[in-house]
């Protein structure tokens, strides 16, 4: 606890009478911090910091990497810019070795500071000074950690975009035809065979890059460090980053394995309005990135880039491309589910030349313009018709029903009639595309009349429910005929459950596997869902492995879960 002796030796206070420093003593908390720890985070609300020993330093996201832009020694303050300006904080604060931080909370220290006009002068001559620095970081110039150079219509240019924007990597895009491109090319000639190449901040190129080799010149996470853990997770959607998060903030050794990158199909949702507590939306990509921060925070290790080419459930091992075997003592499949493919004629030819599955917001720029259409009547579709309405020229809903109250929110309708550059043709069907390099017009069909019309088309975004593609898995995971992964009840309805005991709601057909978010077979494919299934995933786990714990694998554990449960 902090005392009136240390308060009233601090320059800050001196102005304080004896009864106002009590008062501040009895609110104060005094917090002691291991290095590398946090007292606050960016975005958290305002309250008052002062070192009382120790090193803080001020770290900011800036491009989406995390920055030391300061740091506070013993007897300095920390927000007083969120105090004066009733803001969140800019920046967080995360102890350089061990330190000790006194924390007031906001409402506190202006009751306090009432008393002493002193005080209020002093932090807010600080805080606009501080406001000055800041200003100062977000004018300085942000080079882009890569450069791509390629075709703008080139099926690779797409995947290198989508894959760099999911991994929050600050990048340009730069066609190579582009009228300008002289002059904004700084590097070598590039030959046109090369294509796409990608430029690094050091100067060098990769030609034709794959993710993997990006992820690793990048300093991504590609690798395992360890070879058995508590708990792996397959997939870095919602589900998957929601299981991280708690596995690691409750001490399991827990990883994450991610053929591409996190966030998954939420990642690409433009504004999610309903997920609780953020009052105003957020977009997938921007909770994917927090919910990404958090758990690496937390000390979940993230692979990205590499998928699964075995699992054996005996002996609990997971073979990774590339040869790397790993032990899980419990697994978790938050695979999620792709977008379900269109069978119309030279659609595939046009894929990432005009043609999309889902709506990666990398691709915003490629409709600024345009005249662009949707198909689809569901939330995502409607999501990313807000999205798109504000760079393409008009956005067109395709949708087979005749209304969209059938399969959309509220919420959603309200704010697409809103929208005068939006429009949507119910009953109406796309019969076929056309273009050579890339798309250029649609055919619809008006399902009530059978007329066919052509419409001009700068891109067109495909939203027509998705699968789930487990054909991957061992045959003991027990799935539905679309491939959707039985757990809980359903098991023992479908008689896929041999063991003595009841399975726990979300484990498989394999005892200590799991199954989470849209992969599991169940009726509520929502974010929110996806989330609250990952975190419930981690609590099966614990009851797991502390019935289990001291059972060597695999066949003392088979025998042991045939027993009767105790």
């Amino acid at each position: 606890m902090i005392t009136v002796e240390e308060l009233a030796a601090i320059p800050l206070f001196a102005t304080l009478q004896p009864s106002d420093l009590a008062q501040l003593a009895q609110v104060a908390a005094d917090i002691r911090l291991g290095d590398g720890e946090y007292v606050v985070h960016e975005g958290e609300e305002p309250s008052f910091l002062l070192v009382l020993s120790g090193t803080l330093d001020v770290m900011k996201l800036v491009d989406g990497i995390e920055r030391k832009i300061g740091e506070r020694a013993a007897g300095k303050m920390h927000g007083e810019i969120p105090l004066m300006y009733g803001s969140p904080f800019q920046a967080g604060g995360r102890a350089a070795g061990p330190t000790r931080v006194m924390k007031v909370s906001s409402r506190q220290f202006h009751a306090i500071a009432d008393t002493s006009p002193e005080i209020t002068k002093a932090v807010g001559d600080l805080a606009r000074e501080r406001l000055g620095g800041l200003r100062g970081i977000a004018a300085e110039p942000h080079p882009a950690q890569v450069t791509i150079v390629g075709h703008r219509w080139d099926a690779a240019c797409l995947a290198l975009r989508h894959f760099l924007a999911s991994n929050q990597i600050v990048f340009d895009s730069l066609p190579s035809d582009a009228p300008d491109f002289a002059a904004r090319w700084q590097g070598p000639p590039v030959a046109e065979e090369d294509l796409p190449v990608l430029r690094l901040t050091d100067g060098s190129l990769l030609v034709k890059p794959r993710p993997r080799e990006v992820a690793t010149r990048l300093g991504l996470t590609t690798n395992p460090r360890l070879e058995e853990y508590d708990t792996v997770i397959v997939g870095g959607g919602p589900a998957g980053l929601a299981a991280a998060v708690y596995g690691a903030s409750e001490g399991l050794r827990t990883l994450v394995v991610e053929r591409e990158a996190p966030g998954g199909q939420a990642g690409t949702s433009s504004r999610i309005e309903n997920y609780l507590g953020f009052p105003s939306g957020i977009s997938g990509h921007e909770l994917a990135s927090r919910a990404l921060r958090q758990a690496r925070r937390l000390g979940a290790e993230i692979l990205i880039t590499r998928t699964i080419d075995a699992i054996d459930t005996d002996a609990r091992s997971i073979t990774l491309d590339g040869g790397d075997v790993i032990h899980g003592r419990t697994v978790i499949l938050a695979t999620g589910v792709s977008w379900r493919r269109m069978t119309i004629d030279g659609f595939d030819r046009l894929i990432g030349k005009g043609i999309y599955y889902g709506a990666a917001r990398s691709e915003a720029g490629v409709t600024q313009g345009l005249d662009i259409h949707l198909i689809g009547a569901g939330n995502s579709a409607g999501q990313a018709a807000m999205f798109f309405a504000n760079h393409a020229a008009t956005v067109t809903l395709v949708v087979r029903g005749d209304s969209l109250e059938k399969s959309m929110s509220r919420y959603l309708i309200d704010q697409i009639q809103g929208k005068t550059n939006i429009r949507v043709a119910l009953q109406t069907e796309v019969r076929g595309v056309d273009g050579d390099d890339h798309l250029t017009s649609i055919d619809l069909v008006d399902r009530a009349t059978g007329d066919v019309r052509r419409e001009a088309c700068g891109g067109l975004f495909v939203f027509i429910g998705a699968d789930a593609e487990t054909g991957w898995l061992p045959a003991e995971i027990a799935r539905d005929p679309r491939g959707f992964v039985l757990t809980g009840e359903d098991l023992v309805k479908a008689g896929r459950w041999s063991q003595d005991r009841d399975p726990y709601l979300l484990e498989t057909s394999v005892p200590g596997f799991f199954a989470c978010g849209d992969v599991r077979l169940g009726p509520v494919k929502r974010v929110a869902a996806a989330v609250g299934e990952g975190s419930m995933a981690i609590a099966f786990v614990h009851q797991y492995l502390q019935r289990y714990a001291t059972l060597p694998p695999p066949a003392v554990v088979a025998a042991a879960m045939r027993a009767p449960a105790g």
